[in-house]
């Protein structure tokens, strides 16, 4: 294939990446794009298996089988509730391959048409040090992140003292050992800037607390874009450092939307040891309540008060996805609809632990498009709302985000649940969300709360409507 040829496909395949990523940004769009993604993709590594570089197809079809393999298993065994520590791990993956390319660039430089050993090329000495240090830190801070969120390592904010002058001392000393290197291509300094960016990494991530971690997630995508893009210029890839930018920029500004989400800095995200004061902890024990007086309803009362009323907002949030109760959501929606009730769903920008979650869930369950709408869109609804539903939705409705000023809260945006009517909570318990704030609306004289599992409270309802029909 010749090398006009080649780039030709590669901008393809580039045009057809910048499409996938205009389609997820819709709800409705998103299947469609996911589709342009998955050509792009097909174009570009049929365009490099083509390429007169590639000769040894042996290792590439052994490689393709074993990731393949795992990567068919994962996605088939994978349960909703896990995908962001699932990203997080794959983020590492990417990460990984960042300092592997750099490394078998380094050892074999005639082989990326980049110099000889003790001759490289100073720009790409330059481009591969950046991509060992963002894909160290991409590496390690990932495995933090998937820890935090599998519940491997404690979700509180672990600090120890005079971190942020460690992490600048590090920062510092990585910017140092990229020097010498580009001036010796000394094999201890690469090795020594590859375990002083694998160790930052870990540090800056390790501070911060379960609840800034889908901020955290989002914010390791981009680091593993960029990651990417420095192993584009190693390979000298045109559609590889296009990708890595989409996924660098596109994350970068999905951060920021999700530190405004979370009334977060994203410099402190970036920076490293941003967890809230009050420690997130996803093992609490449901037991966990407090001595506050609650009114209680069951799921007769619920399906009494939704068949009557006239507008009702469903707020789903983690523990609809933890119960797996979105069919069961949509069933009952369905049933009210049919009843002549307005029935409607609200979106927090960051609700599911991931932003994108809750859609994906409602979307799987073939919940219309046009039910599902945004905070900015809706939030000012719920004051003329006669019953909000909220399945699991934690943090996310706390009141203590508007009034109290101590809370690690405090200035998030929120669904303005408490304005309802009437609000029927379903959860588990009165245990705090996941960051370890206790819920003032649980209290309030308008919330009724429903505990128990939510795929159970909602069939419940599904059976008491329909018996009361």
């Amino acid at each position: 294939m010749s090398e006009s040829f080649s780039s030709f496909l590669y901008l393809v395949s580039s045009i057809c990446f910048i499409l996938g990523l205009k389609g997820f940004s819709s709800a409705a769009t998103s299947r469609s794009g996911n589709l342009y993604a998955i050509f792009g993709m097909s174009i570009a590594i049929l365009t490099t298996l083509l390429s007169p570089a590639v000769t040894h197809f042996q290792y590439i079809l052994l490689a393709v089988i074993i990731g393949g393999s795992i990567g068919t298993v994962l996605a088939k065994k994978i349960e909703m509730t896990a995908l962001p520590q699932l990203v997080a791990a794959f983020h590492s993956l990417v990460g990984l391959a960042a300092v592997l390319v750099a490394a078998a660039a380094f050892y074999s430089p005639q082989a990326f048409n980049i110099g000889t050993i003790q001759h490289i090329n100073t720009a790409s000495l330059f481009e591969m040090s950046l991509g060992v240090i963002i894909g160290s830190i991409t590496f390690t801070g990932s495995i933090v992140a998937f820890c935090k969120l599998q519940g491997l390592m404690s979700g509180k904010p672990l600090q120890f003292t005079k971190q942020h002058m460690i992490n600048a001392g590090l920062g510092l000393a990585l910017v140092v050992l990229t020097i010498i290197f580009m001036a010796t291509e000394s094999t201890f300094i690469f090795w020594t800037l590859t375990f002083v960016a694998l160790t930052l990494g870990f540090l800056l991530i390790l501070p911060i607390g379960g609840a800034d971690m889908p901020v955290v997630v989002s914010m390791l995508n981009s680091y593993s874009g960029w990651a990417a893009a420095g192993i584009g210029f190693t390979l000298n890839n045109h559609v590889l450092i296009i990708v890595g930018a989409l996924v660098g920029a596109s994350g970068a500004i999905l951060s920021h939307i999700m530190c405004k989400g979370m009334n977060r800095s994203i410099i402190n995200v970036i920076l490293g040891g941003f967890g809230s004061d009050v420690a997130a902890d996803v093992n609490m024990p449901a037991s966990a309540q407090s001595d506050k007086p609650i009114k209680s309803s069951g799921a007769e009362d619920a399906a009494y008060m939704m068949r009557n009323a006239q507008n009702i907002i469903i707020v789903p949030g983690y523990g609809m996805a933890v119960a797996q109760a979105q069919h069961a959501v949509r069933e009952m929606v369905d049933i009210l609809k049919n009843a002549g009730v307005r029935v409607r769903y609200a979106i927090h920008p960051v609700a599911g632990r991931m932003p994108g979650h809750m859609n994906v869930l409602l979307a799987e369950a073939n919940v219309p498009y046009d039910d599902v709408l945004e905070m900015d869109e809706i939030n000012s609804d719920f004051s003329t709302t006669d019953v909000a539903f909220v399945i699991g939705a934690n943090d996310i409705t706390n009141p203590a985000a508007k009034k109290d000023k101590a809370s690690p809260i405090y200035g998030m945006p929120i669904l303005d649940v408490e304005n309802a009517r009437t609000v029927f909570f379903v959860k588990r318990s009165l245990a705090s969300g996941y960051a370890g704030v206790d819920n003032e609306l649980f209290y309030s004289d308008n919330t009724m709360m429903v505990l128990g599992d939510a795929k159970k409270v909602c069939d419940d309802i599904i059976k008491a409507l329909k018996e009361s029909a």
